[in-house]
């Protein structure tokens, strides 16, 4: 034997883990929808049935009310039918949602601070938003087509979705009017869509196509192979990603909708075989909304080869801290889907309660990283207000943290130009609250980041 061969091993430098403490692979199984009383006769057949839950979402106050009372207090019932009066984004929601609320802590559930508003947590909107704060109108070459990067456009084939989120960035067209905003209308329509392709079809530079909406969920599966096979077909085109809340909040439609899962599976392989990439996007905020039934779904798609990424959103009170955003990153990675984005809340009408500061952003991003492989990290970006595009968090050319206000610069996407982000102004120092209290200091905070942006040499 040779020496080499003697040398003892060296001991492990870590102890193994116990797998009790492993939280992200534990998820809820059994039937926890019959803890609701207004889901306390449903079988399993039909809780998993996508019709079924499409059929008892919830599309009216009045409904909501009646499902959860009982379930909550009288003063929660009539505060979240003031919050809904006052919000932008109409009523959906799915059992399935609703049944992982948990209900003995309405004011704090991470799942009904995104999709039931309460009136007494309302503040009120910071005075530098804008309805459509991205402007994605006004980068559309023609109704519901954003071209803004060079190589890349976002199309909306239609404007529903599964469920309504409170936050929902297309709160300006997303869903049905509300007392607070008139829809811009993307109904489905064929002569738009058409329109749509040609426009696609006759701009070289475009590679990359994101079908979104709404929600390409509530697109049957012949509208799903028809936008496919439309935009593979183009020999500029080399990847398209459907775009989905519905696997966080819908799982079942994946495991019994055939059709639809065929669908978007066929369309995988015909970009196969044309070695083209076709992937679909997915949003989870957090942990909860991760269940034994949402792995059977991620686990089908899994096996069919079709890759799978999450782009969450930084919710205040949802997982604003590296402790959950953590779990969260990690119990994605269990279900193979890829965390890729964590955008900065959007500056979005009635919902300022729910934005957290950048500074937030930059330190869950430091303490996540490491946490596990890193094409499993996601990337915290601020999606520029007024156009600049997705940023890097860490990239801002200069962040005031007394002030709010970060300032960014998108040389690939518009050259010259600065995008201020604004933190929420309730989390601000009182003498900087105090400032944006008053109407004639709001440019001056503005000028003043954007002149130290440009004197740190920022363009």
């Amino acid at each position: 034997m040779s020496a080499e061969a003697q040398q003892p091993v060296p001991p492990a430098l870590k102890p193994p883990v116990d797998p009790s403490t492993l939280e992200h692979k534990n998820l809820l199984q059994g039937p926890f929808w019959q803890r609701i009383p207004a889901y306390a006769a449903v079988t399993e057949t039909e809780f998993l049935d996508h019709k079924w839950q499409a059929k008892n979402s919830i599309t009216n106050i009045p409904k909501l009310l009646a499902t959860i009372k009982g379930l909550v207090s009288d003063a929660f019932m009539k505060d979240a039918e003031q919050g809904f009066a006052r919000a932008p984004m109409s009523v959906r929601v799915s059992p399935y949602l609703l049944s992982l609320v948990d209900w003995s802590r309405p004011y704090e559930d991470p799942l009904r601070l995104q999709f039931i508003p309460v009136l007494s947590r309302s503040l009120p909107d910071h005075p530098k938003l804008d309805l459509d704060s991205l402007h994605e109108r006004v980068d559309m070459p023609v109704p519901g087509l954003t071209h803004r990067y060079v190589d890349k456009a976002l199309f909306l084939p239609l404007d529903t979705c599964p469920v309504y989120c409170r936050f929902c960035t297309r709160s300006y067209a997303v869903g049905i009017d509300t007392e607070e905003v008139a829809k811009f209308q993307l109904k489905v329509n064929v002569d738009r869509w058409q329109q749509a392709f040609s426009y696609i079809q006759s701009r070289p530079e475009l590679e990359d196509i994101v079908i979104s909406g709404g929600d390409a969920y509530q697109l049957r599966a012949e509208q799903i192979t028809q936008i496919g096979e439309a935009l593979l077909g183009m020999k500029n085109i080399q990847r398209i990603r459907y775009a989905t809340k519905g696997p966080a909040v819908m799982p079942q439609k994946i495991l019994t909708d055939d059709p639809w899962t065929d669908a978007i599976t066929r369309v995988v392989e015909l970009g196969r075989r044309l070695h083209k990439e076709v992937a679909l996007h997915t949003h989870f905020n957090n942990p909860s909304e991760i269940t034994g039934i949402t792995k059977a779904a991620t686990d089908k798609l899994f096996e069919r080869g079709i890759t799978v990424r999450n782009q969450t959103v930084l919710v205040r009170g949802v997982n604003d801290t590296p402790e959950i955003m953590g779990l969260l990153v990690k119990r994605l990675s269990y279900i193979n889907v890829h965390p890729y984005y964590v955008y900065m809340h959007d500056l979005v009408k009635g919902v300022e309660d729910l934005r957290t500061t950048l500074q937030t952003g930059l330190h869950i991003e430091k303490y996540i990283r490491g946490l596990t492989a890193g094409f499993n990290t996601p990337t915290v970006v601020v999606d520029a207000p007024g156009g600049g595009g997705k940023r890097d968090a860490h990239s801002f050319e200069h962040y005031d943290r007394e002030t709010g206000v970060s300032v960014f610069t998108a040389p690939a996407v518009r050259p010259g130009e600065y995008f201020c982000y604004f933190d929420p102004i309730d989390c601000l120092p009182p003498a900087a609250q105090a400032r944006w209290a008053n109407p004639a200091e709001h440019q001056a905070i503005v000028d003043e980041a954007v002149d130290t942006a440009k004197s740190k040499g920022g363009v």
